[in-house]
């Protein structure tokens, strides 16, 4: 059944049928929200169907937006774990401490999410060309499914992109365009591209779908979790479409009664302070973000100037009582060592923020020892394997190894 009822406008709440493929308001050039008929969703849709179906995207496809089987693009998706992280916690000084592991699904990073539904909408839409920008790991996301459903893709990076981002996106079949400039610069050339080129655009927030895809990081925790949220959520933010996804999905699990009205997390939008827009905006009380002057952060995700949904991420963070904060990049490569070899997870830089982040609230007393704090991991180090400290030692075969030394590390 099809519970989207219509697309509306997140700024100035103008309505567009379901059913066609929308980029921005042609009003206001702003993101759009896709709709159900939460009531209908609420009646047709009880906990126990969840038990019965497989444990992947389509799950809760009552609350996705409507699709043919026969146009679903998959890779595979499944549920992500959620770690307890004892030992961190216990250093930190944290009754309970969760790690949600993205890098599991495919293409290695919460990514295929959101393009997944996109690259699938598309598919539904008849749509054949796709483009899209990205510094990090949106644009292998894209050429992998888009591949997957036999579209074109048409990928822009700029210059300092991850070497393995770059490759992982040309192998997976897109057509690869560096440009000397930021991620906004990349996006105003997708987007003065749609006309002699004829693709659609697929960049963060200027399409309604990949939302609606990182959606499903909500509500898919909200399950693991028995329906009840942790106190703080952790988050990593770019351009914000976890973010607000996540936000979205707990609004509408409220609406059906499968969370408690008021209960909530808070909110943490974690940016590093060599690109920190909406930090800025939050502090400053503003509701938009103005560009960030001279951005850079080895964590490339983040690495996000100016977005289109500034306002839909800031409303999320105050709606929740939570805050935006910065970390510097010199915490990054320390807690992605530290969190690899004290519990075994390989974490993104992006995710590090998030650790330097959370170093700070609890030393202000914003999180507390009690709270139940969950954060993501976007993706995997093993994809930045400049930030990786290299083993410096060599055994020459000619030579009887030295034992002792090697235990004393």
């Amino acid at each position: 059944m099809n519970f989207v009822t219509h697309l509306e406008c997140a700024n100035c709440a103008k309505q567009y049928p379901a059913g066609q493929a929308h980029n921005l308001c042609t009003d206001c050039q702003r993101p759009l929200w896709v709709r159900y008929d939460l009531d209908a969703v609420k009646a047709a849709f009880p906990k126990e169907l969840l038990a019965k179906r497989p444990a992947d995207l389509w799950r809760y496809r009552e609350l996705l937006p409507y699709v043919d089987p026969a146009n679903v693009v998959s890779l595979g998706e499944t549920m992500t774990p959620i770690l307890e992280t004892s030992q961190l916690g216990a250093e930190l000084g944290l009754s309970h401490l969760l790690f949600k592991e993205e890098s599991r699904l495919p293409t290695g990073s919460f990514k295929a999410r959101g393009m997944a539904m996109a690259i699938t909408m598309a598919n539904e839409f008849g749509i054949k060309r796709v483009a899209c920008p990205t510094a990090g790991n949106a644009g292998g996301a894209m050429a992998a499914y888009a591949s997957r459903a036999g579209m074109e893709s048409f990928v822009f990076m700029p210059d300092d992109t991850p070497v393995i981002n770059i490759k992982e996106t040309h192998l997976a079949g897109a057509t690869v365009v560096r440009v000397d400039g930021l991620i906004n610069d990349c996006g105003r050339l997708v987007g003065e591209g749609h006309g002699p080129m004829g693709w659609f655009d697929l960049s963060t927030l200027k399409e309604p779908y990949r939302i609606e895809g990182k959606k499903t990081m909500g509500l898919e925790l909200a399950e693991q979790l028995g329906w009840e949220l942790p106190d703080v959520i952790l988050y990593p933010t770019g351009g914000g479409t976890g973010l607000i996804g996540m936000w979205k999905a707990f609004a509408e699990l409220e609406a059906i009664g499968w969370l408690p009205s008021g209960k909530r997390p808070r909110m943490i939008a974690c940016q590093s302070e060599g690109c920190a827009p909406i930090v800025q905006a939050f502090d400053a009380g503003e509701k938009h973000a103005p560009p960030f002057e001279n951005a850079h952060t080895v964590a490339s995700g983040l690495r996000v100037p100016v977005a289109v949904g500034d306002f839909m991420i800031l409303d999320a963070v105050r709606e929740s009582g939570g805050c935006a904060v910065t970390a510097p990049e010199s915490c990054i490569a320390g807690w992605m060592e530290h969190l690899a070899k004290l519990e075994g997870l390989a974490i993104c830089p992006e995710t590090a923020i998030c650790m330097g982040a959370l170093d700070q609230l609890l030393a202000n007393g914003t999180i507390r020892p009690s709270d139940r704090v969950l954060i993501f991991n976007t993706g995997g180090a093993m994809k930045y394997p400049d930030l990786i400290e290299e083993p410096t030692r060599h055994l020459d075969l000619a030579q009887s190894p030295n034992w002792q030394t090697l235990a004393e590390g």
